[in-house]
């Protein structure tokens, strides 16, 4: 059987300074609660950064100044709605938090939290976002 080709998605990495130190955004996935970034697949008509900020705005409500290169990339098995799973490379964008909007299209679908960045390299499973993260400083 044939392994499906790698798709691309876009995530943001929102982040703000607190107290001199630096503070990353970290949301729950629907599915199974666990931490991960604001995320999705390309929009049309929106470059790979806009698409990232887009998704920080609908999955977490936060707009800010967003990069126009990604910072890193991580791969993740995805599971579709079809029951298989897809292989996703995320290229990960730093997202400035400026703003958080009082409300977003997924508000109450999933839980926000500010993470110090060791506490945010400890609540992600993906060794290569922790390794993103972890050059965040």
């Amino acid at each position: 059987m044939k392994k499906p080709a790698t798709k691309t998605q876009y995530a943001a990495l929102p982040w703000r300074h607190s107290g001199g130190a630096r503070e990353v955004l970290l949301i729950s996935s629907r599915d199974t609660g666990r931490w991960v970034i604001p995320k999705g697949w390309p929009i049309r008509g929106l470059s790979p950064a806009e698409s990232a900020a887009r998704e920080a705005y609908e999955e977490a409500g936060v707009g800010g100044q967003i990069g126009k290169r990604p910072i890193g990339a991580f791969e993740y098995p995805k599971k579709l709605d079809s029951g298989k799973t897809q292989t996703c490379k995320v290229e990960v964008f730093a997202l400035e938090q400026m703003i958080q909007h009082p409300t977003w299209p997924e508000q109450g679908q999933r839980k926000l939290q500010w993470f110090s960045l060791t506490e945010a390299v400890s609540a992600v499973q993906e060794p290569q976002l922790k390794d993103i993260i972890r050059k965040l400083k």
